[in-house]
């Protein structure tokens, strides 16, 4: 099930999910060109590692500073492969130039790096001894997919499922998609807290704290006085411009 488009109107260019999808793209294209050694440096040093926060003696051995707070940050920039950046970019592509539309871009922005480090920070505790480095912008695209469920619940998202290689489309309310999207995240971060020895590559409680930290936010930065364009209803559904179009 792929997310293809939404139904959300737009009134501004979004130019800063664009300016974060080629933020992430330049610092991709930077780690692969790196020798393997230095890649694998960078992605243990940027990258969050729990254990480099809860078990001084295990960061000193491994050359990591305890009080060095970056990879809250950088970690969201770096990702681990093709398909781990191209999902998430097209994912934030999706479902971000709505948010920011109605936020406005200096918000939108505030908006995405507080929620992402909320998503490490979660990760963080929930993960307290894991040695594993949690990189990926997944955990503030979890946020902006919270933000956009809690603002347009009524949109449509168009999607498209390759049966047998014959793509089938269909369409789904924002809000059913993202309760079912959300649920996966939690049950499958539950399991991974009480299935011994279940290992994976994907930070399911980043995903979990980004998408409750996304929807929380929202409506704390809606509530503070600032006015959408008055052809958006309440619910964020598609209503008809004052020229008559879409």
């Amino acid at each position: 099930m792929f997310p293809i488009r939404d139904t959300v109107p737009r009134n501004a260019f979004p130019i800063v999910v664009l300016s974060l999808i080629v933020l992430n793209t330049v610092v991709f294209l930077w780690e692969i060109n790196l020798p393997p050694e230095w890649r694998k440096a960078v992605i243990m040093h940027l990258g969050l590692v729990p254990a480099r926060y809860t078990l001084p003696e295990w960061a000193a051995l491994n050359g990591l500073d305890p009080y060095n707070y970056l990879p809250f940050l950088s970690a969201q920039f770096l990702h681990g492969g093709f398909a781990h950046i191209l999902g998430n970019m097209w994912t934030l592509w999706i479902f971000g130039p709505a948010l920011e539309d109605r936020l406005g871009h200096a918000r939108f922005l505030v908006f995405y790096l507080v929620v992402g480090l909320t998503a490490m920070v979660v990760h963080l505790f929930m993960n307290t001894t894991s040695t594993v480095p949690a990189i990926g912008a997944s955990g503030a695209i979890a946020g902006v997919m919270g933000g956009y469920t809690m603002r347009f619940p009524h949109a449509r998202i168009l999607f498209v499922v390759p049966v047998l290689f014959i793509p089938f489309f269909f369409e789904w309310p924002a809000v059913l998609y993202g309760f079912f999207w959300f649920l996966i995240q939690f049950v499958q971060g539950t399991q991974q807290l009480f299935v011994l020895n279940l290992s994976g590559g994907v930070a399911w409680w980043a995903h979990v704290g980004g998408f409750l930290a996304g929807a929380l936010l929202i409506r704390v930065m809606l509530a503070l006085g600032h006015r959408e364009p008055h052809y958006f209803d309440d619910q964020g559904a598609l209503g008809h411009r004052p020229d008559g179009r879409w």
